[in-house]
């Protein structure tokens, strides 16, 4: 069996979708995020605060690279495809899926960003953010499944199906 990796930007639901996920495949979770800040003792805000952007995406290539696990789900962070050495890894130790969203939804679900410890550059913007990730999403993904206008059990189920033939 292999392990099943979500990948997608903050507020996709990569973490909640994910636990469901994990129940109905009988798998073990994972959420990459929170060995972050197991090893670091922080939180991502201030991984982010202290080390840079650069720092944390270190330790973030880091953590993701040594996850070694079968039959797992793992919610990873949104910044996970700046991270190449990683991305491969996570692509050769699973199915590596992403959930697809339109800005607006993403907008609309965030609130306050910068209380998540997401990854934004000086004067970067949600929108730029956006535009920049998407085409690496689609780049790294296995399968693309398109959460919009769906619930959490929705979005689960349309990954299950499309990952019957895959595990």
């Amino acid at each position: 069996m292999k392990n099943v990796v979500l990948i997608g930007m903050p507020g996709a639901g990569k973490s909640t979708i994910g636990v469901i996920l994990a129940k109905v495949l009988g798998f073990s979770f994972i959420d990459s995020d929170l060995l972050i800040q197991e090893q670091e003792g922080c939180l991502l805000k201030d991984i982010i605060k202290e080390k840079g952007i650069e720092g944390f995406q270190a330790i973030e290539n880091q953590v993701n690279c040594e996850i070694d696990t079968v039959n797992t789900v793992i919610a990873t962070g949104g910044s996970i495809i700046y991270c190449p050495e990683a991305m491969e890894h996570l692509r050769n130790i699973g199915i590596v899926v992403y959930i697809q969203l339109s800005y607006d939804t993403i907008h609309q679900r965030l609130g306050n960003i910068r209380q998540r410890g997401v990854v934004f550059r000086e004067g970067q913007t949600l929108k730029s953010l956006y535009d920049e990730r998407c085409p690496l999403y689609e780049k790294y993904a296995h399968l693309t499944v398109n959460g919009e206008n769906l619930g959490v059990e929705e979005v689960m189920e349309r990954i299950a199906q499309a990952l019957k033939d895959k595990l």
